[in-house]
């Protein structure tokens, strides 16, 4: 049962009582392709989630046949004549968003993933991904280059993998993406749930002050003192608690018991 749900126009939001919040792109008549509005949405919902201490682990879905086919099509010239506009939500925003979020980010990947889903999907800690997945970065097939979200996949693949496929625009499936690390597993679409109950749950096991520091080294942040002493001080008690649970032989305090 879930704790809290929102539905708004393309996207709904789904708390449970144990803290994993899925956020659903819901387009599905148009592939949950992105345009202004849903990156709003989408913008506003990571932040909120993001400072939601109840919430510990962020799922991305996508509804219906595909997980996201990227930007809407019909909006790239809009986006171009908005260029000037810094307040805009772009895609790359988005994944910066993502990229910094202090939770533990999941992406359930099954259909389309494509461009710009491609590298919201790659912004995430882990992608979990249907057999049937197919992944693509079509942009130069448009006629222009994803500049702003290359770093994001260059982080998640790597260059050799990215000169080919970012240059050419081929798709390649969810095998060839779990082979290059974009991927963290594949499994059959009656496994996805139950695979994605099985890493949320993990997830849920660590200790989120330290995993909120652990992310922050990861991606190079730069914290002040005092940040890094607040953060500190919460990872020594969660330390403390985790010995202790340990010598007990129990799960911790921060990992919260499964609905009955």
């Amino acid at each position: 049962m879930t704790k809290s749900k929102m539905t708004t126009n393309k996207l709904t939001i789904a708390v449970n009582p144990r803290g994993i919040a899925s956020l659903t792109l819901s387009r599905p008549e148009k592939g949950n392709a992105l345009d202004a509005d849903m990156l709003e949405r989408v913008a506003a919902a990571l932040e909120r989630l993001s400072d939601d201490a109840h919430v510990r682990v962020i799922v991305l879905r996508g509804e219906g046949r595909h997980f996201c086919t990227g930007a809407d099509i019909a909006e790239i010239k809009i986006a171009k004549e908005a260029a000037h506009d810094t307040e805009r939500v772009s895609i790359a925003s988005i994944c910066a968003r993502l990229n910094s979020c202090p939770k533990p980010t999941l992406a359930l990947v099954h259909g389309a993933c494509l461009g710009g889903g491609l590298a919201i999907a790659a912004c995430c800690d882990a992608v979990l991904a249907e057999t049937g997945a197919f992944f693509a970065i079509p942009e130069v097939r448009l006629g222009f280059a994803p500049t702003a979200l290359m770093p994001f996949f260059l982080a998640a693949c790597g260059l050799r993998f990215l000169r080919r496929y970012l240059l050419t625009g081929e798709r390649f499936d969810a095998k060839c993406a779990a082979q290059i690390g974009l991927v963290s597993e594949v499994r059959d679409a009656s496994d996805l749930e139950a695979a994605l109950a099985d890493l949320a749950d993990s997830f849920l096991l660590a200790g989120p002050a330290a995993v909120s520091i652990a992310k922050s080294a990861l991606r190079g942040a730069i914290v002040t003192k005092a940040q890094s002493a607040t953060g500190h001080r919460a990872m020594i008690e969660e330390a403390k608690e985790g010995a202790a649970s340990f010598r007990e032989k129990r799960h911790p305090s921060w990992y919260p018991p499964a609905s009955s």
